[in-house]
């Protein structure tokens, strides 16, 4: 699932009615929709979990001093952020659904932007960023930016003519040149660029105790085999091989959607992961059963047994690695975990570090899924194509990834604030494809069957035909085809 985009509980109501005047008064083009696009049903994100959801409209506040900025990117940032119109004034409306430190740190990075061009940018952030979204779309109250909740919702929105054509808004070839093709490709619909991603996050990483296991980062295991090979090595180092956890309120189950995918698409391969979010191979087929089967191993051999893991928050799923003496080896997530549970208390290399998801076809090997922050422009104004232009850029970028808590869609950024953070941005960059989370880009329905069927196999792992009969079934009915 798209860890910052998604998971969180949905708030309606009032927040919607607060979003939709705010938009009304700062969008400078909203224009009336003739249908809306549907909702995404996307759990909140992982990594805004650990911060408190913003709620209602929010101008950019009185922002604390930023010591934590380097003076000469700050200065470089404002440098060009001064070549898109040092004159410009007016103001901008952006949506996203970072609140806490990560809407600190978005708008620390525009703030250059905003002492530059005199542009006001006024920034929304809301957990219900789908919702918001669809309802805009049907009255017409649309921000000038927004964050997207994921390539197939971007793709309806598109469909429905409602975002911009990115090409007329950015320097085009600036823009490719800097970033990776499977980012440009994602964000690309009917031959026209509709989402930009300002951050990314890996996905399927092994994370564990160097105390425990030794430094693996020099020489990790390879392949699956290798991994197979190293947990049969350190299994008395701890009591069992991995920690693992799925509970999150209405969305409990996700972590598990994660799980599939990784041995999906290093079993299969990215061809294979696309046909299979997007309905058009079945559930039952012998290449997702299999990965069923991989996820049913990672099961049987984890520390508490299915009750922990359908009990235990994902955020706290890791913990017992760093229990003494430690209850497991091994955790699989995303790279935002290290802002969560235990990990949040530790140390960067010297507590924890980890390696990327080992190679099961070797064809595959260099293949990544990842998730991150899809922007699209509703409305086309001088405030909003120089906003863009600008977030885009290695320069405000540079300023985005200062704090360790993204990782940067742009090449250009190549000094990240520490070597956790600079060789997770290399995997990403060096990733021969690039695959957005599966599990994000599915039907609502189809994707809540998705979390409630994990549940009933982690639970019964007996069950699992009569589980891909139905999730067959599901598919068939929610896919427009």
């Amino acid at each position: 699932m798209n860890d910052r985009s998604t998971f969180g509980f949905k708030r309606a109501g009032a927040l919607l009615a607060t979003v939709g005047l705010v938009f009304a008064a700062c969008s400078s083009a909203a224009t009336a929709a003739p249908s809306a696009a549907p909702a995404a049903s996307t759990p909140a994100s992982s990594a805004a979990a650990s911060a408190p959801a913003a709620s209602g409209a929010a101008s950019s506040p009185t922002l604390p001093p930023l010591p934590s900025l380097d003076p000469a990117a700050v200065a470089a940032a404002k440098t060009y952020a001064a070549t898109l119109g040092a004159n410009l004034g007016g103001s901008v409306s952006v949506l996203a659904v970072w609140g806490g430190t990560e809407q600190e740190q978005f708008l620390n990075m525009v703030k250059p932007f905003e002492d530059a061009t005199g542009v006001t940018v006024n920034y929304t952030g809301t957990r219900d960023e789908p919702a918001v979204l669809t309802t805009g779309i049907a009255s017409g109250q649309l921000p000038d930016i927004a964050g997207l909740p994921g390539p197939a919702q971007m793709i309806q929105y598109a469909a429905a003519g409602k975002l911009q054509d990115l090409s007329t808004m950015l320097d085009l070839p600036s823009y490719t040149s800097q970033t990776p093709a499977a980012l440009v490709q994602l964000g690309t619909t009917g031959g026209k660029l509709s989402g930009v991603f300002l951050d990314v996050s890996a996905k399927g990483q092994i994370w564990y105790d160097p105390t425990v296991t030794g430094d693996l980062s020099a020489s990790p295991p390879a392949t699956w085999t290798d991994f197979t090979t190293l947990m049969t090595t350190d299994k008395a180092k701890a009591a069992t091989p991995w920690c693992f956890s799925v509970e999150s309120g209405a969305a409990s189950g996700w972590p598990a959607t994660d799980v599939i995918e990784s041995f999906v698409l290093h079993n299969s391969g990215p061809d294979y992961y696309n046909s299979w979010w997007a309905g058009k191979t079945k559930w039952s087929d012998a290449g997702i059963k299999t990965a069923f089967q991989d996820l049913g191993q990672m099961v049987a051999g984890s520390y508490g047994g299915s009750a922990r893991i359908l009990t235990t928050n994902f955020a706290n799923a890791g913990d017992p690695i760093f229990a003494s003496p430690p209850n497991c080896l091994f955790l699989h997530q995303a790279s935002f975990i290290t802002g969560l549970g235990a990990f949040a208390t530790k140390t960067r290399l010297t507590d924890y570090n980890f390696f990327p998801f080992p190679s099961i076809n070797p064809q595959y090997a260099s293949a990544v899924e990842g998730a991150g922050d899809l922007f699209g422009a509703f409305n086309n104004t001088p405030q909003s194509a120089a906003l863009m232009k600008y977030l885009v850029s290695s320069q405000a970028q540079q300023l985005f990834v200062a704090d360790g808590e993204f990782l940067s869609a742009n090449k250009g950024v190549a000094n990240y604030p520490n070597p956790m953070n600079q060789r997770q941005g290399q995997i990403l960059s060096g990733a021969t494809s690039f695959v957005f989370d599966a599990s994000d880009q599915m039907p609502a329905p189809m994707q809540t069957a998705f979390y409630q069927d994990l549940l009933k196999y982690i639970q019964d792992p007996t069950q699992l035909d009569t589980l891909l009969a139905h999730l067959d079934s599901v598919q068939a009915s929610s896919y427009t085809q």
